[in-house]
This record gives structure tokens, sequence and C-alpha cells, in this order.
């Protein structure tokens, strides 16, 4: 299987990845090289604190999370000043927090509105929880899972529903990397579930002995990115590698994620392979920093149809991936100059919508961020 090495993706596109952010001012003409699109990058937001997560509902507002556990709206162009909600117990600390947001998939009728984020129970632990949105904000909390192994580091936990409506969940290996391999464990795995927390029967590993049957995957160190190829419903994530405590740095990886699968950590990484365990798509050492993943499906970008887009955090940039089904076509890094890159999603306008991650400790802000962007056809 092809993999490609992230520092000949970068010098090929003369890409330096410690350049300041905001080194290119928003509303500059830019370009993807590879395709000959171009585009300019406005500004949406600014004056945010590491926005992880973007969804859009269907009367047209956004919706994001905030690490420290705020979930905003963004309407008719406008950031609302007071938060939708904000998540009580949430615990921040390193790379936790309050993480993704998900709507159901019949949110227009049920109002249903799912959050995954960190808490504290004499240990960092995952929850996914879904709210009920009303005219007096999120009600009717109900837990659909909890209790998911956590740390500091390698917390997950990317929430989205499947073309089959169900609920997938990414969780991390809580730098505890042999729970990855074991299934009586939710670290280090995908998780499936029915849109109410219930297991669906058709899992995997449903009645196997000693197995949670939430699971969907296994052998994962932290996937923040997922989303299904359209046409042909394959599952992609995106994987954080080794950050050299638990193994040589690098190593982070597009998958293909499919029912039963074993993707091998900590057993192989990199490029290593071995009968039983899947290889990735696409490797990268030194690391990008992976933290989400799209496929665009708007006509704003006629080019860009089908192809796979992912924000890199170390990287600095978005990397966008050409596919014919499982097949690589190529891929190129684009939008640089903007520090740490989250979160990238696609508009219900067809524009492609990124956010910085420059106050999450590791990052240099500039002025405004954090903030959320868009590329808009030029």
């Amino acid at each position: 299987m092809k993999t490609y090495s992230f520092i000949a993706l970068a010098i090929a596109l003369g890409v330096a990845c410690s350049q300041p952010p905001g080194g290119r001012g928003a509303g500059e003409v830019e370009s993807s090289p590879q395709s000959g699109v171009r585009f300019k990058v406005e500004k949406v937001a600014g004056g945010l604190e590491v926005p992880w997560s973007i969804v859009w509902a269907p009367d047209g507002r956004m919706i994001f999370t905030e690490r420290p556990g705020r979930v905003r709206v963004l309407e008719k162009g406008t950031l609302k000043p007071q938060p939708l909600f904000v998540v009580p117990d949430v615990e921040q600390s390193g790379e936790s927090g309050l993480m993704s947001v998900a709507l159901h998939p019949q949110f227009s009728s049920n109002r249903f509105l799912y959050l995954s984020y960190a808490y504290s129970t004499g240990g960092t632990r995952v929850r996914v929880v879904r709210y009920r949105e009303a005219p007096e904000g999120l009600v009717d909390r109900k837990v659909i899972i909890e209790n998911i192994p956590a740390a500091q580091f390698h917390a997950g936990c990317r929430i989205r529903f499947g073309p089959d409506g169900k609920l997938y969940i990414t969780t991390g290996d809580a730098t505890q990397r042999a729970l990855a391999q074991k299934l009586d464990s939710l670290a280090g795995k995908t998780l499936r579930l029915n849109d109410d927390g219930a297991v669906p029967q058709d899992n995997p590993f449903t009645g196997q002995q000693n197995a949670r049957p939430e699971i969907w995957s296994l052998g994962h160190r932290n996937s923040q990115g997922m989303d299904w190829q359209p046409e042909s419903n394959l599952m992609f994530q995106t994987e954080h590698g080794p950050s050299g405590f638990d193994g040589p740095q690098g190593g982070d990886e597009v998958n293909i994620v499919e029912k039963g699968k074993n993707y091998g950590w900590p057993t192989v990484h990199h490029n290593e392979s071995r009968a039983g365990l899947e290889s990735p798509l696409l490797e990268y050492t030194p690391a990008c920093a992976p933290g989400s993943g799209m496929f665009y499906r708007g006509s704003v970008f006629p080019k860009f149809k089908g192809n796979f887009f992912f924000g890199c955090l170390r990287g600095e940039m978005l990397i966008r991936v050409a596919l014919d089904g499982r097949r690589v076509l190529g891929q190129e890094g684009i939008v640089n100059n903007y520090g740490r890159i989250r979160e990238v999603a696609e508009g219900p306008d067809g524009y492609l919508y990124f956010s910085t991650s420059n106050r999450d400790g590791r990052g240099k802000p500039a002025e405004d961020d954090d903030r959320i962007l868009r590329l808009v056809p030029q």
C-alpha cells in the first residue's frame, strides 16, 4: 500500500511548518497547486479558545465547541456573545476538555445534540452525552456512554453519525498503549452505538466473551478525524502516531476503518505490517498531527469534490487527498501560515471552513486567535 513522507510533501510544496501564525493575512488569494483551484481565506470569527468541532443546524446556524466547555453559535455571520451551553463538569488539561459535537440525523424534528468531553472521577474519563435543544438552551441530559479511559493526552474523541444512522465514537489509548489491543477496554477503539446508547446487535464483538460489545474496530492510538467516503460509504479516519515516549516519533495515519478489523497499535506502527493487522492508507513521518477529517461533497469547488481533507496541528496546514475509492491519486498541503489547524468542515454554502488551535498551549497565537476561517472561491 502506498505511503507518503510528510517531509517530502512539505518540501515539494515549499511549506515551512514553523512559520508564525497569521503570516499571511486572511483575504489574500491562495491556491491549490495540484488542482489549480484559487481561493481566498476569509475570517468568520475570532477571539475564540481552541474551537474543536463544527456542525451546522438545518436553519443555517453554525454550532461549534470550545475546549474549555463552551458550545457556541454563529448565526447569520454574527457570533452570539453568550454560549448556547457551558458543560458544567468538563475537565480541561492537556489535550482533554470539550471535544466533538454531532447533531442527530433527525435534528429538525427531535432537536438532539451530542457532545463528547473529558471529566474527572479520580482520574480522567470521557463521556458522550445527548441533549435536546429547547428555547431555554440544552435540556434533557442523557448519558450515551461514559467511563471511557482517557488521560491528559490521547483522549480522542470524535463523534459522528454514519450513513447507517449509528453513532460512531473514536477513543484514545489513554497513554496506556496495551489497552488498544484489549477487547475488554474501550480505549484505543472505534465504538458504534444506537442513537440512545444501546448496542446494535450486528456489532462485530457482540456476544463474545470478555469483549465490550460497543467496539467496532481496535488497535488505534488516538483517532480524531472521521468521515465516510461518498458513494462507497467507506469510513476514513485520521490517527496520531507515537510521540517518542511510546514509540518512534511520526507514524501519523489515514486509515480506512472497517467492521471488526485491527489497526495494529501498538503491535505495529509507521509502515510496519503483520498478518491480521491493517496497514495505513497514508503514513506521515515526521508527524503532521492530524486533528480532523472530512470529505468534500459540495459544488462550489468542483475539483475538490470527493477529496478528503484534514487539519494538521503540528503540520500547520490542511492536507487534501485525491482518491479513487481506496486508491490515492495524489495529495498536497494547502492553507498554511495560520498556525495549528484543528477542524475542517463543509458549510451549507459549499465553502470549506477550518479552525485554528493556537491557544492550546502548543501554538503561537496571533492577535485575534483562535479563529474560524473559510475558503471562498476566487
